[in-house]
């Protein structure tokens, strides 16, 4: 049973746009985005167990192992769907923060899928693991495809574009939680500047990173600026430090800073460091996830 353990990456994503159309009378809210995921990844191990149950392993206190953690509801799904017999432990090395606007969990959820996709042979394609993501949570469906993507309905509508051109990502979380629901809950859609997502589109696949960098655009980070100023004060010190383009990521609270030079994102690095306790520089991905 040990030999026939299983590690796969589950990386982070970042918002380059987000943009929120209008709420949908299923409760959800109609959103256009641009997503790409990075080189900040949880580790998740799959092993085999000689039950039918499903574990959770975890030394990271603000991870559940139980139902609500979404890996733990992926093998479940998967199990139900396809009459598995067969138990799993889950072992999630954290290195992406905890509700972070990061997909963290939604990563470890594709992960799991794309993981027991193989172990169990169940020979799904990406585009079928995808569609079952969606049934656990709107990020999930982008990252079981990873690279870069337009991301429509209500972010389960996938449709991949060329990554953008090569970069530095420098990330900062402040030590606060952010409750999505409440962002959305205070989001007023007729009244926040939008972003231009198609131009974001055009740029990317232009390789203009200038462009990019003037385009970037989130609407839900005035709302979350004004409940959490710590996520302003990282914003100012990102730009001050010299950042090309500084946007909060998801409903936030991490804020991420693209740099095209290395002397540059060290410096950005280690200025916020000096107050902020969760720093990270990593480089886009780029690449989508195959079923290799």
């Amino acid at each position: 049973m040990e030999r026939l353990r299983l590690l796969v990456k589950a990386p982070a994503k970042i918002n380059l746009s987000l943009d929120v159309l209008h709420k949908r009378p299923d409760g959800y809210h109609e959103v256009k985005m641009v997503m790409t995921t990075i080189d900040l990844a949880d580790r998740i191990e799959l092993i085999p167990r000689a039950d039918d149950a499903i574990q959770i392993i975890s030394q990271n206190r603000f991870v559940p192992d139980d139902h609500r953690n979404l890996a733990y509801q992926a093998a479940k799904l998967l199990k139900e769907t396809f009459s598995i017999k067969q138990g799993v432990a889950i072992s999630i090395t954290k290195h992406i923060p905890v509700a972070a606007g990061l997909a963290g969990g939604s990563s470890d959820a594709a992960a799991t899928l794309r993981g027991l996709n193989k172990l169990w042979n169940l020979g799904l394609t990406l585009d079928e693991l995808a569609e079952l993501g969606a049934q656990i949570g709107s990020d999930v469906s982008f990252c079981v495809y990873g690279g870069t993507a337009i991301a429509t309905g209500r972010g389960e509508k996938i449709t991949p574009i060329p990554s953008p051109p090569p970069c530095w990502v420098v990330l900062a979380k402040p030590s606060i939680g952010v409750s999505t629901a409440e962002v959305y809950r205070n989001l007023k859609v007729k009244e926040v500047v939008h972003p231009d997502v198609d131009a974001m589109v055009e740029a990317i696949g232009r390789q203009d990173y200038f462009a990019i960098c003037q385009l970037v655009g989130n609407v839900l980070e005035e709302v979350t600026l004004k409940m959490h100023p710590e996520v302003a004060h990282i914003k100012e010190q990102m730009r001050r430090f010299g950042a090309d383009a500084v946007l909060m990521s998801g409903s936030g609270p991490t804020v991420f800073g693209l740099v095209q030079h290395d002397s540059r994102m060290q410096r950005i690095y280690n200025g916020l460091r000096g107050f902020c306790e969760q720093v990270f520089a990593v480089r886009l991905l780029g690449e989508r996830h195959s079923l290799d």
